[in-house]
């Protein structure tokens, strides 16, 4: 059975204290709440990774972190390592999203690399996938999602790929108000856990959480989430809002 998910990308926002404010106003909520089969991930900045893990010892609050290093180790100034990641209690770990592809250039092998790294630490990656615009005004969002998905995901082992989470995020989307409909929704995440089935099998893709990104808020997630194939959001603008995130965990 798969898990529903609301994870938060904070991306490059908050100071210190608003940082600790928002974890706490989550964790409050989480302890007040009997959530059954909702995973609640928040994905702060590195730099206040170790305040969330603190946070969330003692409760059902997850960590991810924003990216790791394609590398293991050694003198790569600024990177940060899976091992790091997993030796600080870190979960889960964003892989692949747009703004890492556009910004610093990270390609298919690189994120295979960065999947692997994580995955040999225990750390689930949440595979981002998706279009830009003029893809999916030239009809071919569905091929730019499949090459993705085979030249980053499918070369590992069913066992593996048991521990993975894929997030669609239509690029054109993210951050612009303008979210894909539902139905535009479901049709991709329906045609994705094909792509797994057909890799791997029917159940491992029935056990697949497919989380939908760009542009989910506290007033559309009800509808985005009511879908078969939609098992949760990518969260960005609305995860720095605690009660906006708090509206979008209470969609399901």
């Amino acid at each position: 059975m798969r898990t529903n998910i609301v994870a938060g990308n904070w991306k490059m926002n908050l100071n210190f204290e608003e940082a600790d404010d928002l974890i706490n106003n989550i964790v409050e909520f989480i302890e007040e709440e009997s959530l059954e089969n909702i995973g609640v991930i928040v994905c702060p900045p590195a730099v206040y990774l170790e305040l969330a893990t603190d946070h969330a010892q003692d409760n059902d609050l997850y960590v991810g972190a924003q990216n790791l290093s394609n590398h293991e180790s050694g003198a790569y100034t600024g990177e940060i390592s899976a091992r790091m990641l997993s030796s600080m209690a870190v979960s889960y770990c964003i892989i692949g999203h747009s703004e890492r592809r556009k910004y610093f250039n990270e390609d298919h092998a690189m994120l295979a690399e960065k999947v692997n790294r994580a995955l040999h630490y225990d750390i689930v990656p949440i595979f981002c996938c998706g279009e830009l615009l003029p893809e999916r005004e030239a009809g071919t969002h569905f091929e730019v999602v499949k090459k993705q998905l085979e030249e980053s995901l499918f070369h590992l082992q069913v066992g593996d790929f048991a521990n993975v989470v894929i997030a669609y995020e239509p690029v054109w989307a993210i951050g612009t108000g303008v979210n894909a409909t539902p139905d535009q929704a479901q049709e991709m995440h329906a045609f994705i856990r094909n792509l797994v089935a057909d890799k791997y099998g029917a159940e491992p893709a029935e056990n697949t959480s497919i989380l939908y990104g760009g542009s989910c808020n506290a007033k559309n997630a009800k509808e985005l989430f009511a879908n078969p194939d939609v098992d949760g959001g990518l969260i960005g603008g609305a995860s720095l809002k605690s009660d906006d995130f708090i509206k979008i965990i209470q969609s399901f």
